[in-house]
C-alpha cells in the first residue's frame, strides 16, 4: 500500500482513516471490572467497604470514558474544548513514555494521542520522522509499546487513541492488531496512509472491538468526500489545518474558520484541529473559531525528544503543556 503523500492528499486521505485498538490481556476480573459504569464501580466499592471517593490505580482505567463520551462530558460542561497531545512512543525510550503519559494526563489532557514509530511515516514532517527513528533505534516496535501501555493505561484517566501507519497493522494481521490493542485499553485509532475506499476491513475490526476508527478531512478535501469521510469517522472528525505534513508553522492557515463552519453544517460530530499547532495563541485562535479539540504534536515530541536528558525533557513538556492548556477558554 505505497502512496504518497501527494497522492493522499489529493484523494483527501492523508488524514482519512485511522483505528486504534488494545492489545495486551487483562486479567479475567479487571476485563469484568472494566465493563462497569462508574456509578457501578463506585456502587461495588461500597458494597465492599472501601471509601468511593479512593480509586485504585486498576480502577482508573474502568473511569475512563471513551473518547465520544469524552467530548460529550466537555459539551455538557459548556462547550469546553479538548486538549489533545501526540507524543511518540520510544521517544527516546519506552519508559519515558510511560512517564510522559503520565505527566500528560495530570495536566488534564482531554485525550492522548500515541504515535507507533514506522520508518516511512509519509504523513510527518521533519521533527516526528526523527522522532520515530530515534524510538527505532532504542528498539521500539509493537510488542513493547504493548507492553508498556498495558502496565501505564490503568494509571491514566483520559483514552489514548494509537496513530499507526497501515504497514505495522497490517503486519500483525488487522483482526490481531485491533484486539490487542482493545485489550490493553486503547479507545481509538488513526491511520493516516489508507484511503476511505481501502478501510474496510479497519473499520469493520476496530467496530468488533469498540475501538473508535477517526478519519482525517483536509483543507482540499472536495465538499461530497468530507461528507462520506465525516459520516464514517468515529470518535471525533479530524480536521487537517494546512496541506503538507506535519510540523510547527508560524500562523494557523485562515481557512481552518470556513472550514469548521462547512464541516459544522453536516455533523454535530466532534472536530478536532491538528497540524501545524504548537503555540499558546494558536491554541486560543482555533478554539476561538469553534474548534472541539485542538491536537498539539511536533512541538511537544521536540521538546521531549530533543532534550539533554529524560528528565530535563519530562519538565520542559510538563511546562509546555501546562502553558497550552491555559490558553483555552475556561467554561
Amino acid at each position: 500500500m505505497a502512496l504518497s503523500l501527494n497522492s493522499l492528499l489529493l484523494n483527501s486521505q492523508i488524514p482519512n482513516s485511522f483505528s486504534f485498538q488494545n492489545s495486551s490481556v487483562r486479567s479475567k476480573s479487571l476485563q469484568c471490572m472494566a465493563s462497569l459504569s462508574i456509578s457501578e464501580t463506585f456502587a461495588r466499592l461500597r458494597k465492599k467497604g472501601k471509601n468511593s471517593s479512593v480509586r485504585s490505580k486498576s480502577l482508573q482505567c474502568m473511569a475512563s470514558l471513551s473518547i465520544s463520551e469524552t467530548f460529550a462530558r466537555l459539551r455538557k460542561k459548556g462547550k469546553e474544548v479538548a486538549f489533545i497531545p501526540y507524543i511518540t512512543a520510544g521517544d527516546p525510550d519506552l519508559r519515558t513514555t510511560s512517564k510522559a503519559l503520565k505527566i500528560l494526563d495530570s495536566c488534564g489532557s482531554d485525550v492522548i494521542e500515541l504515535g507507533m514509530p514506522y520508518s516511512d511515516p509519509l504523513a510527518d514532517g521533519p521533527v516526528i520522522q526523527a522522532s520515530a527513528t530515534r524510538a527505532l533505534a532504542q528498539g521500539a516496535n509493537f510488542n513493547e509499546i504493548i507492553s508498556m501501555l498495558n502496565e501505564v493505561i490503568p494509571h491514566l484517566s483520559c483514552p489514548i487513541a494509537l496513530f499507526s501507519y497501515y504497514n505495522p497493522i497490517q503486519k500483525h494481521g488487522v483482526e490481531n492488531f485491533m484486539a490487542t490493542i482493545k485489550n490493553v485499553g486503547i479507545h481509538g485509532l488513526l491511520v493516516p496512509d489508507v484511503p476511505l475506499e481501502e478501510a474496510e476491513s479497519l473499520k469493520i475490526e476496530a467496530a468488533k472491538c469498540n475501538v473508535e476508527l477517526i478519519l482525517f478531512t483536509t483543507p482540499i478535501t472536495p465538499y461530497s468526500r468530507m461528507k462520506e469521510i465525516v459520516a464514517a469517522s468515529k470518535g471525533f472528525v479530524y480536521l487537517v489545518s494546512t496541506v503538507g505534513v506535519t510540523g510547527a508553522r508560524p500562523n494557523v492557515d485562515s481557512r481552518v474558520q470556513s472550514l469548521l463552519q462547512e464541516i459544522k453544517e453536516v455533523t454535530n460530530k466532534p472536530i478536532a484541529v491538528g497540524f501545524g499547532i504548537s503555540k499558546p495563541e494558536h491554541v486560543k485562535q482555533v478554539a476561538e473559531w469553534g474548534a472541539d479539540g485542538v491536537i498539539i504534536g511536533s512541538v511537544l515530541v521536540k521538546t521531549l525528544g530533543e532534550a539533554k536528558s529524560p528528565d530535563e525533557g519530562l519538565k520542559n513538556l510538563e511546562n509546555l503543556v501546562k502553558s497550552l492548556k491555559a490558553a483555552l477558554p475556561q467554561p
